[in-house]
């Protein structure tokens, strides 16, 4: 992997590369998740899912299994109890267009492993031997999962998702590609991703005897969890506690509830008493999946290699109920100067259930494809593809017309390329070799969002100089225990063994679900504010001190540093907090603050684009015979602004290399189109990388102060790891093999059918 961090030393606090705060509870087990809490007299649930892709529940035969000792309810449409029934009270915090999916609401199917029974017995193995005794009768109708057929019907909703941004279109694109001396065009493909986080969805529902219920469920945001429940149940908020304080991978999975902890809070409801529905892997597989994607790209550029015409169009999958949709089509419109461009983008309905938000959603998969077309056009042009990039640099957001906050992406393709030694490439396709194996190195951009949303934390300090940091955000495996932990330690100058940082529980300050890279930089600036309200209480505690040690002095004079507070200038003078408690008679200083877009310096990025960037080198190795591919190395070189933690900071990138890396080779969801039914639905079939296929990986942070994206100059890094590495390397095999390949994953056998 890459080189090693050197040990945070001095002052700990944000900079500060130490390992995560809970990592120990990870590493021995004592970290329980969702499926793992023990609850006294629970019953388990176990999920019938359907087997036809589209058509109505003829009749469910449930003898059989309600005759299974320990059996105590087959629960299905027919025999549920109330729950809401208007569209409205099923949305989510992330709702997309459409109707929302309603599990067990009444005969229809709307996709092959819907769930349409819920079997609840004593224990889990008699729940699933009742399952596998139910047979359904169906009334099938035609259903199509093909892609390539749903095509014919793609179309643009109506009715757009919040996050979506339309492409801006600028110039006359398709004249200027039409006179354009150079022209590169091609359709790329994206084959359909499935979430695979190790921890699989449950819930564990404790039923309390006044009608209140606990939550604890496999989701990126408790809140959110606890609005859909209250709303669909008739549950008034305050009857309903989530809770979510380790999360095993998220990748977006968990943004929206899933089905189980509905099925779970509805059993609960209906016995009145705790239960407990988890998934099996191959469920997984019924939900929440990176859409299918095809991108057509037209370049037109001048024998310099400069751009002059940029079109892109792109379709990706949805469901028949719901409209999902994301950014594909706006990256490369932003990042390059090109006098003309324009976009289009559209959706087409299958018969699965609805698509989902993956690990940098719309630009993993947009500028991912985007960036193997500009390689394209860098070899139609005869200009090194770095350089290519360089001359098509744009410091400005070029669709919108406007400044970034900040873009240090130069000094990325600079620092990485120097680390990666691009200079020393032969420029050649099929230059480079190592007795049977080709070599190629191959580069590209990243993009994604830097985004803030308003988030409430609390800090609370005791007189023994313990402090507790509190948010109702998640940890989804990001690190965001110790981000908290850092920026409170930074603030009031406490070790960061004297704090705990709590989190994931509907019950503590409001927080958005955890997505989009936000997390770090939003609970991060929250619980900065509320540490910087207890330090001005501490300080005016100190004023009670007999003597007044401090003297006149004002806040601005005085800092907080090993548990005291500090008079700048004069080291030597500085008062322990918990003198200055005790003179105030406080054993507990306690504030709650909310940090939201506008405030510090923000408001001069208002109206500013903000955005991560990195840029991408990676080298692959080809046997020439076999097709077989290896990425024996990748440099990413990331400008993310202010970074916290060094450490975790690395982790994060280096996790989305490796799901780049996937994307590039492995990851495949295959549907049998006669079923309607995903195939591989295992961790046995659905590849993803193992250690053998991830080797040397170098991760650069870029220096990038930035105060205006967001108020401690922090942009998150969940995501931007992933977007343009697959990129870099498809790009990569084609200077090793002179073959060009537009459809990821890069298989054997695409590899070995291409021309070159």
């Amino acid at each position: 992997m890459a080189t090693a961090l050197k040990p945070a030393t001095g002052k700990i606090g944000i900079g500060s590369a130490i390992s995560r705060v809970d990592g120990v509870e990870k590493v021995t087990g004592t970290a329980r998740y969702a499926a793992e809490h023990p609850v006294a007299d629970m019953l388990y649930g176990f999920i019938v899912d359907a087997t036809i892709a589209k058509g109505r529940i003829v009749a469910i035969d449930e003898a059989a299994a309600r005759a299974v000792p320990g059996v105590v309810e087959v629960i299905s449409h027919l025999n549920r109890p109330h729950v809401a029934w208007t569209d409205h009270s099923y949305k989510d915090e992330l709702k997309v267009p459409g109707s929302p999916f309603r599990p067990l609401y009444d005969d229809v199917i709307w996709f092959n492993q819907q769930p349409i029974v819920l079997v609840v017995a004593e224990t889990f193995e008699a729940a699933r031997y009742a399952a596998s005794l139910i047979e359904v009768s169906y009334e099938a109708e035609a259903h199509n999962t093909d892609f390539k057929v749903a095509l014919a019907e793609k179309y643009l909703p109506k009715k757009k998702r919040n996050t979506y941004v339309p492409p801006k279109a600028r110039g006359d694109a398709a004249q200027a590609f039409a006179d354009a001396p150079l022209k590169v065009a091609g359709d790329y493909k994206l084959a359909p991703e499935h979430h695979n986080p190790m921890e699989m969805f449950g819930s564990t529902v404790e039923w309390h005897g006044d009608g209140a219920i606990t939550v604890h469920d496999k989701t990126q945001g408790s809140q959110g969890v606890q609005a859909y429940l209250a709303s669909i149940f008739g549950f008034s908020k305050s009857k309903v506690r989530v809770l979510n304080p380790y999360v095993g991978g998220g990748f977006g999975s968990g943004l929206r509830p899933q089905h189980q902890v509905f099925l779970a809070v509805l059993a609960a409801k209906m016995l009145e008493q705790s239960v407990r529905v988890t998934m099996t892997r191959q469920q997984m597989f019924s939900h929440a999946y990176r859409p299918q994607a095809i991108q057509s790209t037209a370049l037109g550029a001048e024998t310099t290699g400069k751009l002059v015409s940029i079109r892109n169009e792109a379709t990706t999958s949805t469901s028949r109920y719901e409209d999902n949709m994301e950014n594909v089509v706006t990256w490369g419109l932003m990042n390059y100067d090109c006098p003309n461009a324009d976009a289009d983008y559209t959706v087409a309905q299958v018969d699965t259930a609805t698509s989902a938000d993956m690990r940098a959603p719309g630009a993993a998969t947009g500028m991912t494809l985007f960036e193997m077309a500009i390689d394209e056009m860098a070899y139609e042009a005869k200009v090194d593809p770095l350089e290519f990039r360089r001359i098509n640099y744009s410091a400005i957001d070029a669709m919108n017309a406007v400044p970034y906050t900040s873009k240090a992406l130069r000094e990325a393709y600079d620092e990485g390329a120097a680390a990666f030694g691009w200079a020393e490439r032969s420029a050649e396709p099929r230059s480079m070799r190592d007795g049977s194996e080709l070599i190629g190195w191959g580069c590209a951009t990243g993009m994604w969002d830097a985004q803030f949303a308003k988030t409430a934390a609390s800090a609370k300090l005791f007189a023994n100089g313990a402090l507790e940091v509190a948010c109702a955000t998640s940890d989804i495996g990001t690190g965001t225990y110790t981000v908290m932990t850092l920026v409170a330690a930074d603030t009031l100058g406490l070790p960061p063994e004297q704090i705990t940082a709590r989190l994931g529980d509907s019950d503590l300050p409001s927080s958005p679900v955890e997505g989009g890279s936000w997390a770090a930089a939003s609970s991060g600036a929250a619980v900065q504010l509320a540490c910087q309200a207890v330090a001005k209480k501490l300080f005016k505690a100190a004023g009670k001190i007999a003597g007044e040690p401090l003297g006149d002095a004002g806040f601005d004079d005085v800092t907080f540093e090993d548990g005291c507070i500090v008079l700048k200038g004069e080291p030597t003078v500085r008062v322990p907090f918990g003198e200055a408690m005790r003179a105030a008679d406080l054993d507990v200083i306690e504030e709650q603050e909310t940090a939201a877009p506008g405030i510090g310096d923000m408001w001069r990025g208002l109206h500013k684009s903000k955005n991560t960037h990195s840029a991408i080198f990676a080298e692959v190795r080809v046997d020439e015979e076999l097709g077989v591919v290896r990425v024996t190395r990748v440099v990413n070189a990331v400008a993310a602004g202010r970074i916290i933690n060094p450490k975790t900071a690395r982790s994060q990138i280096l996790g989305g290399v490796v799901m780049g890396i996937g994307m590039a080779l492995h990851e495949e969801t295959f549907s049998d189109h006669r079923l309607g039914r995903w195939m591989n639905h295992n961790y046995a079939e659905y590849h993803i990388p193992a250690h053998a296929d991830v080797e040397d990986i170098e991760v650069i942070f870029v220096d990038e102060p930035d105060p205006e994206v967001t108020p401690l100059g922090v942009k998150g890094l969940g995501e931007i790891g992933i977007v343009g590495t697959a990129a870099a390397v498809a790009n990569a095999i084609y200077h090793a093999t002179g073959k060009r390949v537009r459809s990821l994953p890069i298989t054997i056998d695409k590899l070995l059918a291409a021309d070159g």
